[in-house]
């Protein structure tokens, strides 16, 4: 498939700027993919198609204050640092990207609050990408407690506006562990504390697993030919507890389902020849797009995505392209709010 084939338009007025007042009570739609109809509900009424039994695969990961402000030693320039990832934990060294990336060269130095901390460029590694070295004698805690205090929320981009305290707790699933991720995986924002403990009192069970949201996950596609496309690496992690309860559900022929893009990428990379969840940890780069054999996952929920992007085109394939466009013609239609603050969708 073309990725012309996964535009469409979108009024901007769809775009949630904020998150609904209550995280499981944001609208949900649920497209059969056997039959396409949809239906059109609310998130907590997601306990209504899950029974004893079941698994829900959760990414775990917590997103960390990854956008950062300092300034250039000496000419006082303002510099955005987004923190992408650690890349060795004793020498601090980091990959970022800085804007404006013009003005930052191998061998400058970088102060970030009343010089709480300084940072050294070290390397140039894409046009805006530079590696990091973080000039701190302190220990690991001391050094993450300042990169809390200094760090904000890193919002998306087309939202618009700076981060609010709301946004700490927000941007975040309730059941948000493993720190590292720079986007929220936002299919799980929608879980309350209240709504996961009524599945849990139904017998559904959690199968947690780790991906490491990466901007790569959100880099626009260049080419028109999807088997072209290549995805940057993200780290996963898939512990053996997570693995036998996903296992144990689909040996019962029990609904196991993938709560977010991040946990169809996680299950589709570890899993096993027997069509099995396996315990890993590494690195993952796989772009699903139609067609696609699914191996895991039977059910998806998920939010409503860019036009033609990797979320989207993995969608397509998760519950038919026809299907999910015309759910997306219709939650246009019934105003729901799309992208990462937006409202959900359930596919079974």
């Amino acid at each position: 498939m073309k990725l012309s084939q996964f535009n469409f338009e979108l009024d901007p007025k769809r775009i949630a700027l904020y998150p609904s007042n209550l995280r499981d009570e944001c609208k949900l739609m649920v497209l059969h993919k056997k039959t396409g109809e949809i239906e059109h509900k609310l998130f907590k009424d997601i306990i209504d198609y899950f029974d004893d039994g079941d698994a829900l695969m959760l990414n775990n990961t917590a997103v960390f204050p990854a956008r950062m402000y300092g300034v250039k030693e000496k000419t006082g320039a303002k510099i955005e640092v987004f923190l992408l990832r650690e890349l060795n934990n004793e020498a601090r060294l980091w990959d970022v990207l800085v804007d404006p990336a013009r003005k930052i060269r191998v061998g400058n130095k970088l102060y970030f609050g009343d010089d709480d901390l300084v940072a050294e460029v070290v390397d140039n590694t894409t046009s805006r990408g530079r590696t990091i070295r973080f000039l701190f004698d302190g220990s690991e805690d001391e050094f993450r407690s300042i990169l809390d205090k200094l760090g904000h929320t890193p919002l998306p981009k087309y939202l618009k506006r700076d981060p609010e305290p709301i946004d700490r707790e927000r941007y975040q699933t309730v059941y948000a562990k493993e720190k590292g991720a720079v986007a929220a995986p936002t299919a799980g924002l929608h879980f309350s504390k209240t709504l996961m403990k009524r599945l849990e009192i139904k017998g559904v069970e959690f199968a947690e697993m780790t991906l490491h949201v990466g901007l790569g996950t959100f880099r626009s596609i260049e080419v028109e030919d999807l088997s072209k496309h290549k995805m940057d690496a993200e780290y996963i992690k898939v512990k053996e507890q997570g693995a036998e309860v996903v296992n144990k559900a689909k040996k019962a022929r029990k609904r196991v389902c993938a709560v977010g893009t991040t946990s169809v990428r996680i299950s589709e990379t570890a899993v096993s020849a027997e069509g099995l969840l396996k315990p890993m940890e590494g690195w993952t780069n796989l772009f699903i797009h139609p067609p696609y054999e699914f191996k895991i996952a039977d059910s998806l929920i998920t939010n409503f995505h860019l036009p033609k992007s990797s979320l989207l085109i993995m969608v397509c394939a998760f519950g038919g392209y026809d299907n999910v466009m015309n759910a997306y013609k219709e939650a246009v239609k019934n105003d729901y709010n799309f992208f990462s603050y937006g409202d959900a969708m359930l596919i079974i």
